[in-house]
């Protein structure tokens, strides 16, 4: 029954194709089309995996992916662009974060406890979503009760009967009188009450920081809802608010849709979907390879490798919500790998990764895209911060490619640092721009030439010294 009801899942099931994910990360992310492909394809299995049957279906694992090239050449961005085509439980961690159990710290289990809270807020905003036109209605019958609750008199006192009765229609006369209830339902839907001040009872936050008692363990890694627990027991507080009908209304919407919602159902399809279709990114992944530690323990190296080696594996991690595997959860990871490199990982650990895909570097043709083709583009961003004094900047193509020329030569030349070399090369170029706009520069259109570039940025350049501290 679960399984069928599972298969006819309209969220969990739901998918782009491999092709529609490339094109959608080629709207942000130049180039790296082979990691483009590899995160496609793999993404494209998860929904793949749920149209199988049913007893093979457990059979087919993940094939985790590391992506290996050097910094600023898109691997974070992929992590971030997949997070909104996943339509699944996206976590994206740092591993250096982590270290080994038993020390101070974060253990890797906590992961996938975030990606289960991550998980329960999805399913709950869309089945709040479900409900919010019931909740909306039954939020406007509380405000009404809040407003007339002063006033409990009859409907002509407070009405006033028109006395030019003779300028009324007929149709007019037959209508039935609205109650003052109604009229007032009418006026808040309206928004005609949207400014009034209303007072009432609400229940007091009882969320608060929870004392560690029970040592470095907090109640999550234990698996428990201390707030779930206490509220049973405690008394719940009530205080006096005071917001405006507009406000108020979001409020009781948000409270009548709690009250409409399902809170089991919702945790048993936020941990159906983190265990067959939740993707954890490993941002990072070098940091904690290396070669084993010389002295003393390795707890933030070899030590969350071991950690971290059965969570890729398949294991149960106890949550807050109930127990979660993490066999069928996709894992894909990335790292520079400047001082280590892959085979630095402990042997387990690697085979855990079957595919491993490498990012080039970014030449000067792939800057030049970047500052051009992409909808969150450098030169966009620039260009939409100055509008907003008024101001008019246009880049002439010969800057563009004097802009990217640069970047390549510094990268070559002082450390490569990919795309993130253009932020700062066009913060120097623009400096005195930004600085001079609306008071001191009073031009409202601003062209950048190839010379204006040359003239800011060639003496840095030229200074290697000056361009470490510079650009």
């Amino acid at each position: 029954m679960r399984n069928k009801k599972n298969q006819d899942n309209k969220y969990v099931i739901k998918s782009l194709t491999p092709s529609q994910i490339v094109k959608e990360l080629n709207k942000y992310i130049v180039g790296q089309d082979a990691a483009k492909k590899a995160v496609a394809i793999a993404l494209r299995n998860r929904w793949r995996r749920q149209q199988v049957k049913e007893n093979l279906r457990e059979e087919i694992l993940p094939n985790n992916i590391i992506l290996i090239g050097p910094t600023g050449v898109g691997k974070t961005e992929i992590a971030r662009r997949l997070a909104k085509l996943a339509n699944a439980p996206f976590l994206k961690v740092e591993a250096s974060k982590y270290t080994e159990v038993g020390y101070v710290g974060r253990d890797v289990e906590s992961m996938i406890r975030e990606i289960t809270d991550i998980a329960v807020n999805m399913v709950k905003a869309e089945k709040m979503e479900e409900v919010r036109e019931k909740a909306q209605k039954l939020a406007d019958e509380r405000i009404l009760d809040i407003i007339l609750e002063p006033v409990r008199r009859p409907v002509k006192e407070t009405f006033t009967i028109p006395t030019n009765i003779e300028t009324q229609s007929e149709n007019d006369l037959n209508l039935p009188k609205k109650s003052a209830r109604d009229l007032y339902r009418e006026k808040l839907i309206k928004g005609e009450l949207d400014d009034t001040i209303i007072e009432f009872e609400a229940q007091a936050d009882s969320g608060g920081p929870v004392m560690q008692i029970l040592g470095p363990f907090g109640p999550d890694d234990l698996g428990i809802n201390i707030q779930e627990m206490l509220g049973n027991i405690l008394p719940k507080k009530t205080k006096k608010k005071k917001m405006t009908v507009k406000e108020a209304r979001i409020y009781f919407r948000e409270e009548e849709a709690k009250k409409l919602i399902d809170m089991d159902a919702i945790i048993k399809e936020a941990i159906f979907r983190v265990e067959n279709t939740g993707i954890i990114f490993i941002d990072e992944i070098d940091k904690i390879a290396g070669p084993p530690s010389k002295v003393g323990p390795d707890v933030s190296r070899e030590g969350v490798q071991r950690d971290l080696l059965p969570i890729v594996e398949g294991s149960t991690v106890n949550t807050k919500y109930g127990p979660v595997k993490s066999d069928h959860i996709l894992f894909i990871a990335s790292g520079a790998f400047h001082v280590s490199k892959p085979s630095d990982l402990i042997p387990e650990l690697q085979g855990r990764f079957p595919i491993r895909v490498e990012l080039h570097s970014l030449s000067e043709e792939d800057f030049v895209k970047i500052l051009t083709l992409p909808e969150n583009a450098l030169i966009k961003q620039y260009s939409a911060l100055l509008k907003s004094e008024g101001v008019e900047i246009e880049f002439e193509e010969e800057a563009i490619r004097e802009i990217a020329r640069t970047a390549a030569e510094v990268n070559e030349q002082v450390e490569n640092i990919g795309a993130r070399r253009l932020h700062t090369i066009l913060t120097t170029l623009l400096e005195d721009i930004l600085y001079g706009v609306p008071d001191l520069l009073k031009e409202k259109k601003i062209r950048i030439t190839k010379d204006m570039v040359n003239e800011k940025l060639s003496t840095i350049v030229k200074n290697r010294d000056l361009s470490r501290y510079i650009l």
